[in-house]
């Protein structure tokens, strides 16, 4: 039951990635415009090409706003790698024992632990 809800998760996550996927490379493509428009802003000491670079950083972050929703692709991907981690990790079932040594050394490094 566990493996089929990691199914379910994980084809919920491809779908919301696939529909992601081009407002994703949008942000990453105006993003590194912003950066590039940043640093030649820096750079620069001409008044003239400083206002460039700043109106084209200015026009890369609307552009930026705007793909905003693709941080559910991201999102997306996260879930899919916790999924992928998740996929063969053994459930933890603890076996009790009934050997009264053994549960007596539990008793008491419980009790050695809440003091």
């Amino acid at each position: 039951m566990k493996k089929f809800g990691y199914v379910l998760l994980g084809g919920v996550a491809v779908m919301v990635l696939l529909s992601n996927l081009a407002p994703m490379i949008a942000l990453g493509i105006s993003l590194l415009i912003m950066y590039y428009a940043y640093k030649g802003f820096l750079k620069t000491d001409s008044t003239f090409t400083k206002v460039v670079c700043a109106i084209v950083g200015v026009i890369a972050l609307f552009a930026s706003a705007s793909n905003l929703p693709a941080v559910l692709g991201f999102v997306a991907i996260y879930v899919l790698y916790i999924v992928y981690k998740n996929w063969n990790k053994p459930s933890k079932k603890v076996k009790e024992s009934s050997d009264p040594f053994t549960n007596f050394e539990k008793e008491w490094n419980d009790l050695k632990g809440n003091l």
